[in-house]
C-alpha cells in the first residue's frame, strides 16, 4: 500500500525547487473511481502539460512491469500524459524510463519531463537519509501480507469464490481458516471485494487484477524460487513430460497461452523437482541464471488447489500474468498484455 499524498506532495516540491510551475487541476469527469491519483499542470511559461498522476512507491526491476501496465492503463483511460510519481529512482531505472518515454518525478529531485517546449532530465539525485520515505509508506493492510496475497490470487482465479463459505477460500487459498476473516475485510475496506445483501463479489476489474500483479512482485514472488538450473537440451522443452503435479510458469506456459513467446527462460511450478526430470534433461544446479538461455527456475507453489479451468500442464493465466510482468523484460511485458487480451480481459475488463 502507498500512500498518495505523501508521495505527491515531495515530488511537487522538488519540481518546484527546479523553477518549474506545478499546479493541481480538477478531475476530468466525475468518475468515481478515477484512472489517476490526481492531476497537475506541469511546466514553465514556454509549456504547460497536464498529466494525470501515478503515485507508485520502491520502483525496482522486478515491479517495473506491473507499474508499466498501470500506467498505460491510466494513459489510455484518461487520455493524458502520465507523469509516475515515486520515492526513488536509482539512475539505472531512471534511464530504463527515459527510454521507454516514461515522464516521471521522484521525492529526491530526479524528473524526466518531455513535451513540446519542455524537457527536462534529472537523475543521480539520492534520497537524504539510509532509509528514505519509510515515512511515506502506511503500514500494509491484511490484504497485502503473505497471506492476503494467496487468498486474492484464488478470488482472481475463480471471481466466483468470493462468495463461497470462508473454510472453502482457505482451502484453495492454502492457508488458516483463522486468518480469512480479516484479510476479507481489508479487501472488503479497499474496495477490493464488494458485499450485497450479505453475499460477497469480487471487484472483477483489471485494476484490481494490475493490483494483485504489482503485489505479488513486491512480496511474494522472491520466496517462491527454490533454486536455479542450467538446462543442456533447454529449446527441447515442449517435448518434456513433467510429473504431476509439476506446472509449466512464467515464458513457457505463455507460450502454451498465446503461442508468441520463445522462452528465454523456463519456469517450473511444484513441489520437488524430479530426480528422473533432472537426470533426463542434465539440469545443473547454479547460483544464478545463464546469459545464453539455458536456465530453468524451479518455483514453489503457494497456493493450496487451483481450479479446475486451469489451462493444461501450465499455471493459471493470472499468475503467467504477474510472472511476465515481473521480469520487467519488453517482451514479455508485450506477451503479459496478450495473455490478457485472449485470456484475462473478460473477467477483468479495464475499468
Amino acid at each position: 500500500m502507498q500512500n498518495p499524498g505523501l508521495l505527491i506532495e515531495r515530488a511537487t516540491a522538488e519540481l518546484t525547487q527546479l523553477g518549474l510551475d506545478v499546479v493541481a487541476v480538477q478531475q476530468p469527469d466525475a468518475d468515481p473511481m478515477p484512472a489517476a491519483n490526481t492531476w497537475l499542470r506541469v511546466g514553465n511559461a514556454g509549456a504547460l502539460v497536464t498529466y494525470a498522476v501515478e503515485a507508485k512507491s520502491r520502483l525496482t526491476p522486478a515491479t517495473h512491469g506491473a507499474v508499466t501496465m498501470q500506467l498505460q492503463q491510466a494513459a489510455a483511460a484518461t487520455g493524458l500524459p502520465v507523469l509516475l510519481v515515486t520515492d526513488y529512482l536509482t539512475p539505472p531505472m531512471a534511464q530504463k524510463l527515459r527510454e521507454q518515454k516514461q515522464q516521471f518525478a521522484d521525492a529526491a529531485g530526479n524528473v524526466y519531463l518531455e513535451a513540446p517546449g519542455l524537457l527536462v532530465f534529472v537523475t543521480g539525485r539520492k534520497p537524504q537519509s539510509d532509509a528514505p520515505n519509510d515515512h511515506l509508506m502506511p503500514h500494509a493492510g491484511k490484504a497485502q501480507t503473505m497471506t492476503g496475497l494467496k487468498v486474492m490470487f484464488a478470488l482472481l482465479c475463480d471471481p466466483l469464490l468470493a462468495d463461497a463459505p470462508q473454510r472453502a477460500i482457505a482451502a484453495r487459498a492454502g492457508v488458516a481458516l483463522g486468518a480469512v476473516p480479516a484479510v476479507l475485510a481489508d479487501l472488503q475496506l479497499n474496495g477490493e471485494l464488494l458485499l450485497w445483501r450479505k453475499s460477497r463479489r469480487l471487484n472483477a476489474t483489471r485494476r484490481v487484477l494490475d493490483d494483485w500483479a504489482l503485489a505479488y512482485a513486491r512480496r511474494l514472488r522472491a520466496k517462491t524460487l527454490q533454486a536455479i538450473y542450467v538446462v543442456k537440451d533447454f529449446q527441447t522443452w515442449p517435448q518434456w513430460q513433467l510429473d504431476e503435479p509439476a506446472l509449466w510458469g512464467g515464458e513457457p506456459a505463455a507460450n502454451l497461452l498465446v503461442q508468441y513467446l520463445r522462452p528465454g527462460v523456463l519456469t517450473i511450478y511444484a513441489d520437488k523437482l524430479s530426480p528422473t526430470l533432472q537426470a533426463r534433461h542434465a539440469m545443473i544446479k547454479v547460483s544464478t541464471a545463464a546469459e545464453n538461455g539455458t536456465t530453468l527456475e524451479w518455483r514453489k507453489p503457494f497456493w493450496g488447489t487451483l481450479p479446475t479451468a486451469t489451462p493444461p500442464h501450465a499455471v493459471p493465466p493470472v499468475l503467467v500474468y504477474a510472472d511476465l510482468l515481473a521480469t520487467g523484460d519488453a517482451r514479455c511485458i508485450e506477451t503479459a498484455q496478450m495473455v490478457y487480451d485472449q485470456h484475462l480481459a473478460r473477467l477483468f475488463p479495464a475499468a
